[in-house]
């Protein structure tokens, strides 16, 4: 007979299981509300892995994994063992499918090799104003120069280089243009902007200096494009609207704000918000979306509640998260509708919708609810690191919130406040939310930015009160004064706030120590990180704090990055290696950006001047000579320099094709090497072996990756000895 301690309980089944104080399956069941706070988590697991596949899978293989979990879930329903497994399995098989399917949804052609003065026509989708020059225009495509064979991308990026006007969104156009396929990473398993590019339809970008020329549409405006260009003239009519009020700088901040447009902020602000941690104020997320929202589920409540006939009789509480939800999405339309605004925006509307449903608003249920919906629409988005700090801030928080929650409800009512008691809780709430997200959003900013803001606290301090009570409300009474054309008086008190929070991010980003750089950290690091930070906020037992330990391994971990110790940029014109202090020196010209990444992955603050400066070097006009770990390096950029080279060099760069006669460099890579695989990097083993990757070795063979043949089709290349040599003078 089991005593009052070891109860049994059954699960639906007929199936007893032991009571949650003895065994982890009992504490598993005793937690059963908390298993569908995982389902976002395992999905999202089952997408990490189909991004990472070496190959990409067909479409059979993809999806079949899912019908099976499903089949197993069906038939094996019995115990804890089966739910949990099953439910795990289908999940992440889940990930996987909808993940292969997006990508055969989205799946278009992509430019093969860069073109010269190429002339494309299309529809305009989108214009993008920048700090200088001209806008960045993205194009539906409708014609490429007749040079062109193959199937042209549907969609190309445009950058022009003066200014241009009177071009406005769907409007039909033809311009002459450098294009080229969307870059390759400066470095393996470096920001892939290729792979944006791909889930967004962009099949080239490019440059022009060209003035663009409005023509006749071969076709109607489709109805699709046609919705978007409304939508994207009414925010341009916006935009010139807000600054022709806030003239320079706080036009270009209040822009932001209300239509989502940050190309006409200036680098300089962008950067003074980035150091101080006030970066988030600029995206349009879910501060924005919550403060406009909330104001407007208060003004609404609060007018309804003045008539007591309304009031007394109708759910106005109801009416006014209506009201709130439909202002919600008129402002995710005039915003761009961002990665973090949509996620911003399912977030408030599910909030909203409970509160019409008389449920709990604030839950990380809601979340999870917002973070699935998100990954089955968009399965690429796990991998933005917007989208990662985003919903790793918003769990945080109302992990916290209900924590608190949970403790103010076990305790006695408390007793009335005071007015300065009361303007403490407000700061220290501040502190508070501010403390939660940047711990919470610190390893991802880690992996992928490679910096830390050490300040963050005292800029949130005074921007978070400005922003949620000046700035915001003044931001929504514009939008409301535009139709009678009243926004001056809103705008005046938008450019009053903004005026503040540049200073304060200026203020704090001048601080001595605002931001350190930190090395790239390993990949398991960061994973440890985020699944003990899942662990710690999804429970509520205490056996959550087992979180704590794989998040202190993943910390310990972290400065175990097996750095590169030669690094090639994609046209082999810049090599970088380390010096016997660890830190790089470069060897070459141009390819300053590549180097600017290699820089930041090693946590080094230094300018790219002072690393082309180094020591253990030697450049003439042929060609450049390096040392590290024992090994000579040599850039040759005319064959010229080969005579010496072949015989001294342990590891050899070509700008061009190598020759069959060069023998003495025991690793050479040259320009078809590079064009094949993208930039390279070698690894140098103490028993002086070398390894060497390149960026497509580790990206695989996906749809947003070029294949080796189709880079090197289409253009017969040049022999070795074709390749110029400069004039014996040099």
């Amino acid at each position: 007979m089991q005593s009052s301690e070891h109860m049994t309980i059954t699960t639906g089944n007929d199936r007893p299981v032991t009571d949650p104080n003895n065994g982890i399956f009992g504490a598993l069941l005793a937690e059963q509300d908390r298993w569908a706070l995982w389902a976002p988590v395992f999905v999202g697991a089952g997408i990490v892995l189909y991004f990472t596949l070496p190959a990409e899978p067909d479409l059979l293989t993809a999806t079949m994994p899912a019908f099976a979990a499903l089949l197993i879930r069906c038939v094996w329903r019995r115990g804890v063992i089966a739910m949990v497994v099953s439910g795990v399995a289908l999940a992440v098989t889940f990930g996987l499918c909808v993940a292969k399917l997006r990508t055969e949804f989205v799946r278009a052609p992509i430019l093969e090799r860069k073109l010269n003065n190429v002339v494309v026509t299309g529809f305009v989708r989108r214009i993008e104003q920048r700090p200088s020059g001209g806008p960045r225009v993205t194009l539906r495509v409708t014609g490429f120069s007749e040079r062109v064979r193959a199937d042209w991308p549907h969609r190309v990026r445009v950058r022009f280089l003066r200014p241009v006007a009177g071009v406005l969104a769907g409007s039909h156009i033809r311009v002459r243009a450098s294009l080229a396929p969307p870059p390759r990473p400066a470095l393996p398993g470096g920001y892939d902007f290729a792979r944006r590019a791909f889930f967004q339809g962009l099949g080239a970008v490019g440059y022009t200096f060209a003035l663009p020329e409005t023509v006749p549409a071969p076709e109607p405006l489709p109805w699709q494009l046609h919705i978007a260009a409304e939508i994207e003239q009414l925010r341009q009519r916006i935009g010139q609207r807000v600054q022709a009020v806030l003239p320079g700088d706080r036009g270009a901040l209040a822009n932001a704000l209300i239509t989502g447009e940050r190309g006409g902020i200036p680098e300089t602000i962008n950067d003074a918000f980035r150091d101080s941690g006030l970066l988030h104020i600029l995206s349009i997320s879910g501060l924005h979306m919550a403060v406009m929202g909330g104001f407007v589920f208060v003004v609404v409540r609060f007018l309804l509640a003045l008539f007591p006939a309304i009031a007394l009789r109708y759910p106005i509480k109801k009416w006014a998260a209506g009201a709130a939800m439909i202002a919600a999405f008129g402002y995710l339309m005039i915003s761009g509708g961002a990665l973090a605004t949509v996620r911003s925006f399912l977030m408030i509307s599910i909030a909203f919708a409970a509160i019409m449903l008389d449920r709990q608003a604030i839950s990380l249920r809601n979340v999870a609810l917002a973070a699935l919906a998100m990954l089955v629409v968009m399965p690429e988005g796990l991998l933005d690191p917007g989208f990662q700090m985003s919903f790793a801030a918003v769990v945080a928080l109302v992990a916290a919130y209900e924590a608190i929650r949970d403790r103010r409800r076990a305790r006695p009512p408390d007793v009335q406040r005071g007015a300065v008691i009361g303007l403490a809780l407000v700061f220290g709430g501040i502190i508070l939310t501010t403390l939660v997200a940047s711990l919470a959003v610190a390893p991802i900013a880690v992996y992928h930015f490679h910096r830390s803001q050490q300040f963050a606290v005292l800029a949130n301090l005074v921007a978070v009160p400005v922003t949620n009570f000046i700035l915001m409300p003044a931001a929504f009474l514009t939008l409301l004064a535009l139709p009678f054309e009243l926004e001056r008086w809103p705008l005046i008190v938008m450019g009053w706030a903004l005026d503040i929070l540049v200073w304060v991010a200026h203020a704090v980003a001048g601080l001595p120590g605002a931001v350190t750089p930190v090395p790239a950290i390993p990949t398991l690091a960061f994973a440890l990180c985020v699944i003990g930070g899942c662990w710690l906020v999804i429970w509520r037992r205490r056996w959550r704090f087992a979180g704590l330990a794989a998040i202190a391994i993943g910390l310990a971990l972290t400065p175990l990055r097996n750095a590169p110790d030669i690094l090639i940029g994609a046209e082999g014109r810049l090599v970088a290696y380390r010096n016997p202090d660890g830190r790089l020196t470069a060897i070459g010209r141009g390819g300053t950006f590549a180097l600017s990444r290699w820089l930041q992955a090693d946590g080094d603050g230094r300018d790219t001047k002072t690393v082309l400066k180094g020591i253990n070097r030697r450049c003439d006009t042929v060609g450049c000579i390096g040392r590290t770990h024992g090994r000579t390096i040599a850039l040759s950029r005319y064959p010229s320099s080969l005579r010496d080279d072949c015989v001294r060099a342990d590891i050899l760069v070509l700008t061009y094709r190598k020759p069959h006669d060069c023998a003495g460099g025991r690793i050479m890579i040259d320009r078809t090497d590079l064009r094949i695989g993208g930039p390279h990097v070698v690894f140098i083993e103490p028993d002086t072996t070398a390894r060497v990757f390149s960026v497509d070795d580790v990206r695989g063979k996906r749809p947003w990756v070029l294949s080796p043949r189709t880079r090197l089709t289409r253009k017969r290349q040049r022999p070795a000895t074709a390749k110029p040599t400069p004039p014996s003078g040099q």
